[in-house]
């Protein structure tokens, strides 16, 4: 047992303290950001922003360019999707409530999804990177969350499936990075995006016997 806890601390051997604290703050507000959202809580947004800008300092250092990309994504969506449900309250826009994709949904998801990935590619082409399976399957995540992200803003059960499967790509990714705390938060995130998925499928459900 105590082998196992020494290969999973090592590679904190040579970090900094800073990096430690900030890496453990950002699994924390994380964890909260996905608790509230599978309570379709508005406060999922500002609580994920903090933890998407660490993350944005984390994986640069750590050379995982795609996944600095996605949190600098995040960063700006979190903002928009706040700004979305914010609207929620407005009489002037129609309430934004769960509900499953369309033809039109799945449509905007695969432009996101393909453009992110063309994108992604090129900004490891030009820092050198795309020499093994690991950086190929970080472009596909990036993809993944990506589109994700899209589908949340826009309220759709499905966003739940992207995070699923790029959660459980990302836990061998940040393992091999020696982010070890990390690797742990997205199997945890992986069991939480699949409830996630059945709250909010029973929600849409409720909402179109509603209408």
């Amino acid at each position: 047992m105590k082998e196992w806890i020494n290969i999973l601390l090592s590679p904190y051997h040579h970090s900094s303290w800073i990096h430690i604290i900030l890496e453990f703050t950002a699994v924390t507000f994380s964890i909260f950001s996905v608790l509230l959202a599978q309570k379709n809580n508005i406060w999922l947004y500002p609580i994920g922003i903090v933890s998407t800008i660490i993350y944005s300092y984390l994986t640069f250092v750590t050379s995982l360019y795609g996944d600095f990309i996605i949190n600098i994504y995040y960063t700006g969506m979190s903002g928009y999707g706040w700004y979305i449900w914010l609207s929620i309250n407005d009489p002037k826009n129609p309430k934004l409530s769960i509900s499953f994709s369309d033809k039109k949904d799945y449509l905007y998801t695969i432009l996101w999804f393909l453009s992110t990935c063309i994108f992604s590619i090129m900004v490891y082409f030009f820092n050198g990177k795309l020499q093994n399976p690991y950086d190929w399957m970080d472009v596909l995540t990036t993809g993944l969350f990506f589109s994700g992200m899209y589908q949340m803003a826009m309220k759709k059960v499905e966003n739940w499936i992207f995070w699923i499967v790029g959660n459980l790509i990302s836990v061998p990714i940040y393992f091999l990075k020696g982010l070890i705390l990390t690797g742990f938060l997205f199997i945890f995130l992986a069991l939480l995006a699949v409830e996630g998925y059945f709250i909010w499928n029973k929600k849409a459900i409720d909402n179109n016997k509603t209408y």
